[in-house]
């Protein structure tokens, strides 16, 4: 397996990205906007998640695409930027077809950045939701996706507050041509397993950092694979594992760790017996827990340190210097 270099590798992939940094702001969206068609489930582990239309993805329920979807900082202010996102939906007619139109499924997650700019009513608003669809949609297939301290990932902390998380991405490619690819946003209450700097202990908090235990680590895996709504919901449970890699601690109840799976469709995995469906599909899921900590450290190792009225943050590569 070839390593890439984001979730954008999985052909029909878009990543949007919207955030405001001034004025009491530091939050921002990131929307994943997948091809038409896209079949999705999703997976909660956090005993503290924001969430939105989530139930809609359980492999019981009536639909099995999704049309977009959003990860939002503003905790569960934040999640009204689905709205936006769902609205730019129905504009270009994507969505679940009934009579007269389309409901578009657009389901959401949130991290808690409340407060990070100086403003706790600074939140992410339909409008942000909206941008951040369009903005996705204007992209070019194959497009690199912004890293760090951008969309979603603008206020995101991670080591109880000491340092700067962000959003990152990976992918890989499997023998067979299947595609996985990962997009994380990293605001967690643990650090990386790469830790080495002895001054970098998670018990440390820095000055100004506030001292609620909130933090969520979310994350959206892609693949080009045919896979059903309930093999998409094994995937994403598979996946979470990826963040247990990345991560100490991890899945706290002070954690909303949520993983997204979506599959496009494009190859067919081999199901000729049931034990060639049983390796293809543990194959896919294997790579996409490894795809989903690569993820997590690109996204760690691409924030910036800052320094904002909330206190001073570092960035966390740089405590390995």
């Amino acid at each position: 397996m070839e390593p890439m270099g984001a979730i954008t590798d999985v052909p029909g992939i878009r990543v949007g990205h919207q955030q405001k940094t001034d004025g009491g702001w530091l939050t921002g969206v990131t929307v994943v906007l997948p091809p038409p068609g896209t079949v999705g489930s999703v997976d909660v582990r956090g005993g503290g998640p924001a969430t939105h239309e989530t139930d809609a993805l359980d492999p019981t329920t009536l639909v099995s695409t999704v049309d977009a979807v959003v990860l939002t900082g503003g905790s569960a202010y934040g999640l009204v930027s689905a709205h936006g996102a769902q609205r730019w939906c129905e504009e270009n007619g994507r969505g679940f077809g009934i009579s007269g139109g389309v409901v578009p499924i657009v389901p959401a997650a949130a991290i808690f950045d409340l407060g990070r700019g100086g403003d706790f009513a600074a939140r992410p608003d339909a409008a942000m939701g909206y941008a951040a669809t369009a903005s996705a949609a204007a992209e070019m297939e194959g497009h690199d996706v912004g890293r760090g301290n951008v969309g979603a990932g603008t206020g995101a902390l991670i080591g109880r507050r000491q340092f700067k998380g962000g959003v990152g991405t990976a992918s890989v490619t499997l023998d067979n041509g299947v595609v996985i690819g990962a997009l994380a946003v990293v605001n967690a209450l643990g650090l990386p397993f790469l830790l080495t700097d002895a001054n970098a202990e998670p018990g440390t908090e820095r000055t100004g950092a506030e001292p609620q235990q909130l933090n969520t680590t979310l994350v959206v895996v892609a693949t080009n694979a045919v896979l059903d709504k309930t093999e998409c919901n094994r995937t994403a449970s598979a996946a979470q594992a990826g963040i247990a890699r990345a991560l100490n601690p991890s899945h706290t109840l002070a954690d909303g760790d949520t993983v997204f799976c979506l599959a496009t469709g494009g190859i067919t995995l081999d199901r000729s017996t049931e034990a060639a469906r049983q390796i293809s599909l543990i194959t896919l899921q294997s790579a996409a827990a490894d795809v989903v900590r690569s993820a997590i450290l690109d996204g760690v190792f691409s924030a910036e340190a800052v320094t904002t009225p909330a206190g001073e943050y570092g960035a966390f590569g740089s405590s390995l210097r």
